[in-house]
């Protein structure tokens, strides 16, 4: 096939400055990067490397732009393979045929930029009218060779253009089933599941799903992706009757799919048995969660029998070590991932309700009507906050399948090398133009703004919409728990004598262990909380920060440009205007964080695109043949 090699690039050598004297040395201005002379160069030369004068020059001498070379690939299909996209521009006004074949793959311009992942070229040809479905000689269409190549950008951006996520090459493979069977990262498998590909379609020479071949090619986080993100089934049958969870069951070592997809597999295996109603009963999803909530109620009666027992400490000890671990091994042996998520929610809940019960079984009696009434209102307080944090909207960034279409297209077009899908600005996970300050959460997989932190006390994340209910809620739970201590204190001094000294807190647990155990849990809320208020509080009022900012500054420019500071910071009185509503209309405030920041909003103009054309490197096509 037609191939060539380009030569090296002219260099020049930039002379040293001297100093003079004690002063800085003076700067001279590099040279100019001496011009290559393409005028010995044919116009397909010409057209790999670039030159657009030769080209155009070539052209207007009276050169035919559909004219093929010996191996019937034409100007186009060179200009695209090297993304060249002035000289694409110039062919196509010339009368260019945007979907001519050539070369030995029969393939068009189009197919030759897909190939490559050059979404610019794939922007021009697709605006100039090409045809995205035509297929080469291996039967491939654009898409699958995006797919396949791993090329995100030109794959959203040809499904946002009409071309459907689910079609079919001449063997029936779909671009999820090539995603699968050749790249190992998680995108474009995960970007074709966003955009609406099934997992169920088959090809048609082995009978394979997207996840059959994922397994063939041990692709584990195509595995992943598929069963965890796409539910993906395990129970279809190929063209030899062989199911996903058959592969998987019978492969010698099936730790290398990860101990996610592990469980799920067992999961799914003792669910269909109805052999063992018991191992079917721990794998079901409804007995499993109530195992999550009713655990740490149960945990913590049970520490607390315990502790009453009349019976000597190590003894004591010995059980709750025996306890815990038998906790330890049904936490593991029953939670996945998912469950475990919520687990310390279940146990905030738990001793909250604990709280209350020994409020009135044991501190009432003790203390003043009023007393308790208030402890009963400030936990009105305390639930408004949590559950405010807990179920409200944080702040979640949501769009209309339309309106990500819209987005991709728009940002493909824009031009660049990369279009405009800067990770700082665009969300491949969500698809979505993410605004600044943003961030997508792993746990919740949705893009939050104003991101703080994904909080497991209340299982949701802390953003834009909740983050002062969040405060608010540490803040009412530090008034609960030490409400709770001056209650169980007034209990302690009236059901078992004054004590002072260091020896106190013995001397009263020896006389009422229950409530010993209660304190030592509201101490310890009272301490961990207190530091939580404390530094979420700083970090909104005197720094002006989130903590997903205050954590990853380094990764952020706008950070980086300010030493580490905060670009967003009005000082603590603004801050804290801010933070509680009382500044100004939230459009302004958003404004005014891209400007402090120093960027433009993503409405806006994305500043300079890559480098030119001319400066890349020409590329051959031997990977074609």
């Amino acid at each position: 096939m037609y191939d060539s090699t380009c030569g090296a690039a002219a260099t020049g050598q930039c002379g040293k400055s001297q100093r003079e004297g004690d002063g800085p040395p003076p700067r001279e201005p590099p040279p100019a990067p001496l011009e290559r002379d393409y005028s010995g160069f044919d116009i397909v030369k010409a057209t790999q490397y670039g030159a657009f004068a030769r080209v155009k020059e070539l052209v207007e001498a009276g050169w035919d732009v559909n004219q093929p070379d010996h191996e019937t690939v034409t100007l186009l299909h060179w200009a695209s393979i090297n993304n060249r996209r002035e000289i694409i521009e110039y062919l196509l006004s010339k009368g260019a045929k945007v979907d001519a074949i050539g070369g030995e793959l029969q393939s068009t311009p189009l197919h030759w930029a897909t190939r490559q992942g050059h979404l610019e070229a794939t922007v021009l040809l697709v605006r100039a009218g090409a045809d995205a479905s035509l297929r080469d000689a291996e039967g491939c269409a654009c898409l699958h060779l995006a797919a396949q190549f791993g090329h995100t950008a030109v794959v959203a951006y040809l499904v946002a253009r009409g071309v459907a996520a689910d079609g079919p090459d001449a063997g029936g493979m779909t671009p999820l089933m090539w995603a699968c069977w050749k790249v190992s990262a998680v995108d474009p498998a995960r970007l074709l599941l966003t955009l609406g590909a099934s997992t169920n379609p088959t090809d048609r020479s082995h009978g394979n799903t997207a996840l059959h071949w994922a397994i063939l090619a041990r692709n584990t986080t195509a595995i992943t992706t598929l069963i965890l993100y796409g539910n993906a089934s395990l129970d279809v049958p190929n063209l030899r009757g062989v199911t996903p969870l058959a592969m998987l069951q019978s492969s010698a070592d099936s730790l290398w799919v990860g101990s996610k997809v592990s469980d799920k597999i067992k999961e799914h295996a003792v669910i269909s048995s109805k052999k063992n109603i018991f191992r079917r009963l721990a794998y079901d999803k409804k007995f499993r969660w109530w195992c999550v909530v009713s655990i740490p109620f149960l945990a913590f009666y049970i520490t607390g029998l315990v502790l009453e027992m009349d019976a000597m400490y190590p003894i004591k000890a010995f059980l709750l070590v025996c306890f815990y671990a038998l906790l330890h091994f049904l936490t593991n042996a029953l939670f996945d991932d998912d469950l475990k998520n919520i687990f310390p929610l279940s146990v905030y809940l738990a001793t909250k309700v604990w709280f209350y019960i020994t409020w009135l079984a044991f501190v009432a009696p003790v203390v003043s009507g009023a007393a308790t009434a208030g402890f009963l209102l400030c936990s009105l307080a305390l639930w408004y906050t949590f559950l405010r944090s807990w179920r409200s909207d944080p702040g979640v960034i949501s769009a209309s399948r339309a309106d990500k279409f819209r987005t991709i297209i728009e940002l493909s077009e824009r031009g660049g090398a990369g279009g405009g899908f800067e990770p700082a600005r665009f969300c491949s996970a969500c698809l979505l133009r993410r605004p600044l300050r943003s961030k997508h959460c792993s746990v919740c997989n949705r893009c939050v703004a104003k991101f703080d932190h994904h909080c497991p006390w209340v299982a949701n994340c802390i953003g834009a919409k909740n983050h002062r209910y969040f405060v608010g809620f540490l803040v009412s739970l530090v008034v609960m728990c030490a409400w709770m201590l001056w209650g169980a204190t007034r209990s302690f001094t009236a059901r078992c004598g004054a004590a002072a000294g260091p020896g106190a807190p013995l001397a009263w647990a020896s006389c009422d262990a229950w409530l010993a155990w209660v304190s030592l849990n509201a101490a310890f809320h009272l301490f961990w909380v207190t530091v939580l208020a404390c530094c979420q509080l700083y970090l909104v009022v005197c720094l002006g920060m989130t903590t997903n900012e205050q954590l990853n500054r380094g990764r952020y420019r706008h950070f980086q440009a300010r030493g580490g500071r905060s670009p967003f910071s009005r000082g603590p009185l603004n801050n804290l205007a801010d933070f509680l509503g009382c500044g100004l209309c939230c459009a302004s405030v958003r404004a005014r964080d891209w400007a402090a920041a120093g960027l433009d909003e993503p409405d806006g103009p994305d500043g300079p695109d890559g480098p030119d054309a001319d400066e890349r490197p020409m590329l051959s096509p031997r990977h074609f043949v």
